[in-house]
């Protein structure tokens, strides 16, 4: 949480006002509170938990996935308005309007401060249909920040993604098929970029993080042997490939 908010903050400072956070999710150390984990639990210590990747390694649906992601994010935005003007506390609003169906795990928190100036949208697990709402959000807002937290899209590319990418009839047919391509146009066009992100994954039995602030390069960590702590393996100006995780362990 501290280490999004600083790069969100810092990142705010340089002129980035469209930004996209990418984090790992509060989970249960051994899953066996499926279903019955609230998130809010890791602050009085009632249990242990550990932070997961969200990918099919969840366990869980989508809105599941969603209440982890959205405390984590209600977290986030007030490290981040902790220094807000006039020293007033802000009030999150959560808007699930975007959420046309109401189960897939979308929706978006609003800070509320002191002044509108310091007002800032964070849409959570936003999909490819979100965009309309994100580009309506997005000319309101202003200079004032609008985030994107883990979106729904994977960040490596499959190949509708990399045809979707392409200009022409392909690229666009691609794209209605469900490649992420035009959707990522579209951000690219509003500004975003990515200001903090960490992935992970498993290379050789053994837990992997990714992790890249937007002024970085891409730091890779591998868990210790003890499943203790995490050591820094190697960096990568370019975010490394599996195989390329695999040659620095």
């Amino acid at each position: 949480v501290n280490q999004a908010s600083s790069a969100m903050e810092d990142a705010y400072k340089q002129g980035k006002t469209r930004q996209i956070i990418r984090v790992l999710l509060p989970r249960s150390a051994n899953n066996d509170q499926l279903l019955q984990y609230y998130e809010e639990d890791i602050e009085d210590g009632s249990m242990e938990t550990v932070l997961v990747p969200t990918d099919e390694t969840w366990q869980g649906g989508i809105m599941q996935l969603y209440r982890a992601a959205s405390y984590t994010c209600q977290a986030i935005l007030r490290r981040y308005s902790r220094n807000a003007g006039g020293g007033v506390v802000p009030r999150l609003q959560e808007d699930r309007s975007v959420d046309e169906s109401g189960v897939d795990g979308i929706g978006v928190w609003i800070t509320q401060g002191g002044s509108p100036n310091d007002d800032l949208s964070c849409f959570v697990q936003p999909s490819q249909e979100t965009v309309d709402a994100i580009e309506t959000i997005s000319r309101q807002a202003g200079s004032r920040l609008v985030a994107l937290l883990n979106p729904q899209w994977r960040i490596a590319d499959d190949a509708l993604d990399s045809v979707s990418r392409s200009d022409g009839l392909f690229g666009n047919i691609a794209s209605f098929l469900g490649g992420k391509g035009g959707s990522l146009r579209r951000l690219d066009a509003l500004g975003f970029e990515s200001t903090y992100t960490v992935e992970g994954y498993v290379c050789r039995g053994g837990n992997i993080r990714l992790i890249k602030r937007f002024d970085s390069d891409w730091a890779v960590f591998a868990e210790n042997d003890a499943a203790t702590d995490y050591i820094l393996v190697g960096t990568s100006v370019s975010r490394p490939t599996y195989q390329d995780v695999d040659a620095m362990l």
